[in-house]
């Protein structure tokens, strides 16, 4: 009878040696591993060690745990790819799968004080980090998670300190350096990246006689959500690195929508279309950066008046529309977030251009309103009047469009239920733990990069619209970047208006 705990019997598939002289042989003979990519300083480690400066003095004197994440189980022993946590990677500069289990350790310094009033940093940097195992171990050979054997070479100590310029120690030493002086010093970490290290966090507390910390009344969030919300407040202007990232991102993302033109013969005669149109996107994000920034959204005929349409198993028809929403994620895991509506046979109808047209229009008058000193809602209030006034002008709203676009009113809405914008960056609604007066009721300033993504939904089954309209999905989506004098439309090489659309898909079909 098999007495193993039954999480510890993956193994029982296979049989691995466990002969000392097996272990013996394994521990020997093996020349240096040649590193594909020499440790080098990464372009990000500079702007992460300002971005380190600029939060560290909202924190002076505690002691701030940024953890990266664990990997997550997707089936039984295997994972999904690793993702580390948007803060931590901010923070390090570390993009792609660096490094899982790995932690950021922002220690405060002796001399805070002294630091505040000159400008030095508050904190050093350490992070906590499971090195590659020598080859003398059983780890080298025998663990499917972490062993060079099964993952191929895992960085060194050095080679991470190379790259990103802080100083970094064992994970095994990370206990250790949290629990120093812990009753005398304040301890904040971002609870909902890693709930090993949250555990963690929470046991050094105990022992140090501590609370778990909890609002105080005056305050609607504790010591730990606190930090998280100032982690995402930091995102949300970019500097020049991270707006470099996204550009790079949009490039690949416009290619990934030309190769979509491209395969949409194949599509329409696939039962599931959809897939197609899917999968062209993805591998090219596979091959252009990380992979997808998102799960993309290919959605066909009335498939497109569904707001998060991710199934993708429907068919291609001629005569509908094709709404994709894609994004592809750079090796920096910055992402793009680019929506078109395209005519599956290259040509819009009457009615398809009318609403497409309307969509586009909405969002010129966003991009109007995208401008520094605005307020952020100023952007979607102003594709909102647009949408409105055409569902007056086609005889759809129950009331005018001046009565729908009071506060008691908002009929439009019921064809436009999403917010027009959402900020962008390592993830696709960025900066999302952000206080409201910095980012819905937030002056708009230049650094900032965000969405413009008006679109009108007709659902099938609507019967307040004619059959005509019935079934028509449209959004329009870019991506556009506050700068000094006004904004700028990243992923502008992508056509908008309809003309400029059928002439583009006639040319990459031809």
């Amino acid at each position: 009878m098999d007495d193993k705990p039954v999480e510890d019997r993956g193994d029982t598939r296979s049989r691995r040696p466990a002969s000392k002289a097996f272990r013996e042989l394994m521990g020997r003979d093996w020349g240096p591993t040649e590193s594909e990519t020499p440790a080098q300083p990464l372009p990000s480690a500079g702007y992460a060690a300002q971005r380190r400066l600029e939060l560290g003095r909202q924190f002076a004197g505690e002691r701030l745990v940024f953890p990266a994440g664990q990997l997550v189980p997707r089936s039984n022993d295997t994972d999904y790819p690793f993702r580390p946590h948007s803060a931590f990677a901010h923070l390090t500069g570390l993009g792609t799968d660096h490094e899982p289990e790995s932690v950021l350790v922002m220690e405060p310094v002796e001399e805070t004080a002294a630091a505040l009033g000159s400008g030095a940093p508050t904190h050093e940097a350490v992070l906590y980090m499971r090195p590659a195992a020598t080859r003398d171990t059983p780890e080298f050979y025998a663990d499917a998670r972490y062993g060079e054997f099964w993952v191929g070479p895992r960085p060194s100590l050095n080679d991470v300190a190379t790259q990103t310029g802080l100083r970094t120690e064992h994970l095994d030493q990370l206990r250790d350096a949290l629990s120093k002086d812990a009753g005398q010093v304040q301890l904040r970490v971002v609870r909902q990246a890693d709930p090993v290290v949250t555990e963690m966090v929470s046991q050094i507390r105990a022992e140090a006689g501590l609370p778990e910390p909890q609002p105080d009344g005056l305050d609607s969030l504790g010591p730990d959500d606190r930090l998280l919300e100032a982690a995402s407040e930091a995102r949300l202007i970019k500097d020049a690195h991270e707006v470099a990232e996204l550009r790079t991102a949009v490039a690949a993302t416009i290619e990934g929508f030309e190769r979509v033109v491209r395969a949409l013969p194949e599509a329409i005669d696939h039962p599931r279309g959809e897939r197609v149109i899917e999968s062209a996107f993805e591998a090219g994000a596979r091959v252009a950066g990380n992979g997808l920034g998102y799960e993309t959204i290919a959605a066909a005929g009335p498939h497109a008046t569904t707001l998060h349409w991710t199934k993708n198993t429907g068919s291609l028809r001629r005569g509908d529309l094709l709404l994709l929403d894609a994004g592809v994620e750079a090796d920096s895991l910055y992402t793009a977030d680019i929506t078109r509506t395209l005519p599956i046979s290259g040509t819009y109808t009457e009615v398809q251009r009318r609403v497409w047209e309307a969509v586009v229009d909405a969002a010129d008058a966003a991009f109007a309103a995208a401008v520094p000193g605005n307020l952020f809602r100023d952007v979607h209030d102003a594709a909102m009047r647009v949408i409105a006034e055409r569902l007056e002008e086609w005889g759809l709203l129950p009331v005018t469009a001046a009565e729908a676009l009071r506060e008691d009113g908002q009929q439009h809405r019921r064809w436009m239920v999403h917010g027009t914008s959402h900020h962008l960056g390592l993830d696709v609604h960025d900066c999302a733990q952000a206080r409201a007066e910095l980012y819905l009721d937030g002056r708009l300033e230049p650094g900032m990069v965000f969405t413009i993504e008006p679109g009108i939904y007709f659902k099938p089954e609507d019967l307040t619209v004619p059959p005509e309209y019935r079934g028509i999905g449209c959004r329009c989506e870019d991506d556009v970047l506050i700068t000094a004098s006004g904004s700028e439309n990243l992923s502008v090489a992508l056509p908008r208006r309809a003309d400029a659309i059928e002439a583009w898909m006639a040319r990459l079909q031809a």
